[in-house]
């Protein structure tokens, strides 16, 4: 079933394509669609839109139960090892098809393995490097394929998914050296295409400020900080946001989380958990350090970090780790939006076929992303065009 029958596009700030067999021609000044169809995406998908069967009248209810045994899988215990961890939460959280019609591809940024996830709709201005949790020890791109595939649509972004280095093969600062070299090559790959549009084009742009997005959940937040941390000023005013999924923001001995041990458990994870992933991760003496717990960082390595926005659960342990960070970030002018949702859990955003608040903090998110200050009333029109003209499901405030 042919969609798009070779259309057109017009459009230089927004580029589509579709699930399925794909040929992109371009044009001065567009984009041509040659061949694209739609498949269907799954039980919580509509084969035309990708709008969740909840949202296209259908009642989901919430099934709390069954989503804490499922996010339960994502946090490390000494029950298992490192590598059958690893196969569990691959198993469990990947999946054949993506939603809303998102395409993923693979490639290398800085010789590290990436996914490449595009949805249909996507500005040019803008990109997310996501950097995926799973207790240090665990974690691909295959398990966080969908989950970023539906991040990717909602916040209409392309997203490079990282596939870093694990302990305890290789232990820190394994993982933050391939982040490293993933950023600095976006980095320039995204400079590159931003002066030959303005070499085209003869106009530089309203917005000046950086264009690439960190975002990261659990244990990837302390991986992203330290990214940050690394880098220097000339890369780090090139990041626009940082956001962060229920983060782990200190693992140290005596951080009340840790100290705590088993007692300190929100019915997902517990202090004892994340001390087992993090004794995984590096060696007890280096626990402390910046880089590992970054909320043990002065004061000045806060100055100059971009806007921070997180989302968590209000049952979450983390919480109080998350507001001090806040704190810290006020202090030094830095602007933090804490996105707290009433009786959820630990990265209940990953259990979407439960929970409807899954859907709607995606969403949250992505709105926050995709309409940014900067963004022209021109701009913003002009993807609310392409959506409607291309049948794309785009979800509703709430």
């Amino acid at each position: 079933m042919d969609l798009f029958g070779g259309k057109t596009l017009d459009e230089p700030n927004y580029s589509l394509h579709a699930h399925s067999v794909l040929t992109v021609i371009s044009l001065s000044g567009g984009l041509r669609i040659e061949k694209a169809a739609y498949i269907k995406v799954g039980k919580f998908g509509n084969s035309v839109s990708g709008c969740p069967d909840y949202l296209m009248g259908n009642v989901m209810k919430a099934d709390k139960k069954s989503a804490v045994k499922k996010i339960k899988e994502m946090v490390y215990t000494t029950k298992q090892e490192p590598e059958e961890f690893r196969t569990n939460m691959d198993r469990l959280f990947s999946t054949v098809f993506l939603p809303n019609n998102v395409e993923c591809s693979e490639r290398d940024y800085g010789g590290i393995k990436c996914d490449v996830i595009s949805p249909v709709v996507y500005s040019s201005k803008r990109v997310i490097i996501y950097i995926h949790g799973g207790s240090f020890v665990g974690g691909s791109c295959s398990a966080y394929r969908n989950f970023c595939a539906s991040f990717a649509h909602a916040s209409s972004c392309r997203l490079i998914v990282p596939e870093f280095r694990l302990p305890p093969t290789y232990p820190f600062p394994a993982s933050i050296d391939d982040l490293v070299n993933v950023f600095r090559s976006v980095y320039e790959e995204e400079n590159v295409a931003r002066n030959l549009e303005i070499s085209a084009s003869g106009l530089r742009p309203s917005n000046s400020s950086g264009h690439i997005i960190i975002a990261a959940d659990g244990s990837g937040a302390s991986l992203a900080m330290a990214l940050i941390f690394k880098i220097n000023k000339k890369y780090r005013s090139n990041i626009q946001n940082l956001v962060l999924f229920s983060p782990w923001l200190d693992m140290s001995s005596d951080s009340p989380l840790i100290a705590g041990g088993r007692k300190v458990n929100d019915g997902v994870i517990s202090g004892e958990a994340i001390h087992a992933a993090v004794d995984k991760y590096t060696y007890a003496a280096n626990i402390s350090n910046p880089l590992v717990s970054p909320l043990k960082a002065p004061i000045e390595d806060f100055e100059a970090f971009p806007q921070v926005y997180i989302q968590m659960g209000e049952k979450e342990i983390l919480l109080s780790q998350a507001k001090e960070l806040k704190s810290r970030l006020s202090q030094v002018g830095v602007d933090c939006i804490m996105d707290v949702w009433p009786d959820m859990m630990y990265m209940f955003q990953m259990a979407d076929e439960f929970l409807p608040d899954s859907h709607l903090a995606v969403n949250r998110v992505g709105e926050f992303i995709s309409k940014r200050e900067g963004d022209s009333e021109e701009e913003i029109e002009e993807r609310r065009k392409i959506i409607k003209k291309n049948n794309i499901w785009e979800p509703q405030k709430n």
